[in-house]
């Protein structure tokens, strides 16, 4: 197997495992009450609090790629996550995190922004969120800023 190979495969093995902890965590948020679905929520909480968020979950599929709007929103999402040391990665597959957000996200039009806040009490504690912000603060190092995870199929 050549270096090139072996790389290929590691990658695939860390995104995958990468991709079960953000399900992991978001399963967890929503049942600890700890999930913002929507960019105009999520922008509001973002201006009001910004320090009760720990991680940001920006979603699209092929049908929205091209809806300036919600790019441009995008944008200013991920300089505000940038200006304020807030995780952030891209998932492509809208209907599945909607599926994994349950009743909560509405329709699928709710689900593009996804912030995960820390509770009041400050109680709740995920080893998969910390795997999620290393694997975010890896990506950083190789000069990818907003890293897309996939999330497992059902």
């Amino acid at each position: 197997m050549t270096f090139e190979e072996v790389l290929v495969q590691k990658t695939a093995v860390r995104v995958q495992s990468t991709g079960k902890a953000l399900e992991e965590v978001l399963i967890s948020a929503k049942n600890n009450k700890c999930l913002t679905i929507g960019v105009h929520e999520s922008a509001k909480v973002m201006n009001v609090d910004p320090d009760s968020v720990s991680f940001c979950v920006l979603a699209t599929d092929e049908e929205y790629e091209c809806d300036i709007a919600l790019q441009i929103h995008f944008t200013l999402i991920q300089a505000f996550c940038f200006d304020n040391d807030i995780s952030i990665v891209r998932v492509n597959d809208m209907q599945r995190l909607v599926d994994l957000l349950g009743d909560k996200a509405g329709d699928v039009e709710d689900a593009h922004c996804v912030l995960i806040t820390n509770p009041a009490e400050g109680s709740w504690e995920d080893p998969a969120l910390e795997k999620l912000h290393l694997f975010c603060e890896e990506s950083r190092s190789l000069n990818d800023w907003v890293p897309e995870i996939t999330l497992p199929e059902r």
